[in-house]
């Protein structure tokens, strides 16, 4: 195994390498960011609590960076998120941990988070190795990414980049999109230790679905139903939009999973993505528009309450650029692309299942009057208003989701594509406006599976 100094450690961002919204940095900004990046990686375990809460730093900081956000916002974002972190472990060295063959030797450690430093190393080690072999030019996580995650011979890590409310795929959204290899280790080594259980739904959903298509039943279907076509007949069936309880302790697992497995996994089988480029990018884009009309209209849900997003709805919208930069990989066979996608609809319409099946007022939204109307002019202006925002990062990354959103949606707007639900200029803006709304107004920054009266009772009164 490599040394330490020959590892991949190092962090570099540059003033042009800002992600989707495509802006130029400053050079201040982008030494700060790598600075920080770098210190935080050096210093900072995954994890920062033993209920394997995550570490944000690192998207909270490319996405303040990615949005425009000046050294100060980077420095005073990393400081205030430093002092509740672990510190970074070290691989153990009382026992060997042999990770070769992949994924054999590895599966007695998989989903134990006691050896994330381990997985660290590992994957760290691989890519000079990959980068060797491919030749100089080349990069040296993409090879690691497609041996781990798509050429192993088994699903299993690409199932757990799922677990944790989709933690580890967004770590691996913000190594892919600015091409940092040291991030997507970490990415991967995330969902190594991740539990994989939500992998069966996933599998069984989509074994379901090719059985479908087999046996006919399919039919007519196989570009896959439109996404609010499924939230429907998810709200139209009375025991899967009641399975999930207040007090479950995983409404996933002990609620959707528990009390209407076989309902939740018929829905989730009718989606299907043709493994077709311009398809999946269409599909991808309706995905989005459909996790952000989904937050954002279940915001607005309860009458006489200051709107809130849901924290877990919020994370299937700040995971969403993670489709858009996929597509955007030659070196991704499309059918991988759109075997992802289907999974991460599914993980939507579970999601929306496991917080209540919230209504959606889309009047309300329409009718929504910003606090702050004349804060703000684009809509990167008014997410701009963010970068102040004193948080672990969630904030600005909802807000720089939305944006990215909104650009990837406007040529399907202007081809009136019917499964859009967030057009016009005017609605765009409220969009915006209302996340940073939500969390500069008085009591939590989010509502808790917003479809429970329960989870409303802290939030304040309008």
């Amino acid at each position: 195994m490599a040394s330490t100094a020959d590892l991949p450690y190092n962090v570099h961002v540059t003033p042009d390498n800002t992600g989707l919204w495509h802006i130029r940095q400053t050079d201040e900004a982008a030494k700060k960011v790598s600075e920080l990046l770098q210190e935080d990686m050096e210093k900072h375990h995954v994890f920062f609590n033993q209920l394997h809460y995550h570490n944000h730093i690192p998207h909270h900081l490319l996405a303040l960076y990615g949005t425009g956000a000046p050294p100060s916002s980077l420095q005073t974002a990393y400081v205030n998120n430093t002092t509740y972190q672990r510190p970074a472990l070290p691989p153990h060295t009382n026992e060997p941990v042999n990770l070769h063959p992949w994924p054999s030797a590895a599966a007695r450690y998989l989903g134990d988070e006691t050896y994330y430093p381990d997985f660290l190393r590992f994957f760290q080690s691989e890519m000079p190795a990959a980068a060797a072999a491919s030749g100089p030019s080349s990069s040296s996580w993409q090879p690691v990414v497609r041996k781990y995650l798509f050429d192993s011979g088994s699903d299993d890590l690409l199932l757990r980049m799922f677990a944790g409310v989709l933690h580890p795929l967004i770590q691996l959204m913000y190594g892919v999109e600015w091409g940092q290899e040291a991030i997507v280790a970490e990415a991967l080594a995330q969902a190594a230790v991740h539990e994989g259980w939500v992998g069966e739904y996933l599998l069984e959903a989509e074994r379901l679905a090719r059985q479908g298509g087999e046996e006919g039943e399919g039919k007519g279907k196989e570009a896959g139903e439109g996404v609010m076509e499924l939230i429907a007949a998810v709200r139209a069936n009375p025991k899967l939009a009641g399975a999930a309880r207040h007090g479950d302790a995983n409404k996933i697992r002990d609620g959707v999973l528990a009390r209407a497995r076989d309902e939740m996994l018929a829905i989730a089988a009718r989606v299907r993505v043709r493994p077709d480029q311009k398809e999946v990018e269409e599909k991808t884009a309706e995905m989005f528009d459909a996790a952000l009309f989904v937050a954002a209209a279940a915001a607005m849900v309860k009458d006489g309450k200051q709107p809130k997003f849901d924290f877990f709805l919020m994370h299937h919208v700040t995971s969403s650029p993670f489709f858009v930069t996929l597509n955007a990989q030659d070196w991704v066979p499309v059918e991988i692309k759109a075997r992802m996608l289907e999974w991460k609809i599914r993980m939507d319409l579970l999601q929306y299942v496991a917080r209540g099946a919230p209504e959606l007022p889309a009047e309300k939204l329409a009718a929504y009057q910003p606090r702050k109307p004349g804060a703000g002019g684009s809509l990167a202006d008014i997410i701009a208003r963010l970068h102040t925002f004193q948080d672990d990062g969630h904030g600005i990354k909802l807000g720089r989701a939305a944006v990215i959103c909104h650009n990837i949606c406007k040529k399907y707007e202007q081809e009136g594509k019917g499964w859009l639900k967030l057009t016009g200029d005017e609605l765009w803006n409220k969009v915006c406006h209302l996340i940073v709304d939500s969390l500069e107004a008085p009591g939590p920054r989010w509502v808790r599976s917003c479809g429970f009266d329960e989870a409303w009772e802290e939030i304040p009164n309008i």
